[in-house]
């Protein structure tokens, strides 16, 4: 029993931890950034239709993502997240990021308000936040964003209306 439990514990210490989601590296690193989502979403929209972002923690290094439709192919476009401008521009071709990428395409086909103008809005109501991440879905037939929000490592998220 001694050694399963010594083995389990060796396991988790040398497990590495995925720092997409964890709040506090996500907030340690938005000090580097210079560039708000919002202009990212803009930046991206050269590529495609902006159809969700966000602010991420990859390979221990912040990262600014927009995922784009352009016709019936999607793109995850990575922007500089201290110039503004895109660095690369990948195709997304199957898995779970196809899947989002299709049901955000079609929450924003319905939606009368673009995904920048939600940020901006969220932003202006809640003051000192800074918008991390933006993610449209349908909702009893309205499309709508989820907006998140950081301050300091304060989190919190909101709903804007799309249509």
């Amino acid at each position: 029993m001694k050694t399963f439990l010594f083995a389990a514990a060796a396991l988790m210490c040398t497990t590495p931890v995925r720092a997409e989601g964890d709040k506090s590296a996500l907030a340690a690193q938005m000090k580097s950034a210079k560039v708000p989502l919002s202009q990212g979403l803009a930046a991206s929209a050269s590529k495609g239709k902006p159809i969700s972002g966000k602010f991420e923690v990859e390979d221990g290094k912040l990262q600014l993502s927009v995922y784009t439709a352009k016709g019936t192919n999607y793109s995850e476009v990575i922007v500089d997240h201290k110039t503004g401008k895109v660095k690369e521009s990948k195709a997304i071709t199957g898995g779970d990021d196809l899947t989002a990428a299709k049901a955000q395409a079609e929450a924003m086909a319905s939606a009368k308000t673009s995904l920048k103008a939600a940020v901006d809005e969220a932003v202006k109501a809640n003051k000192g936040y800074r918008a991390v991440s933006v993610t449209p879905s349908m909702k009893d037939g309205h499309a709508s964003a989820e907006v998140t929000l950081l301050k300091g490592k304060e989190s919190k998220t909101v709903t804007e209306q799309l249509d």
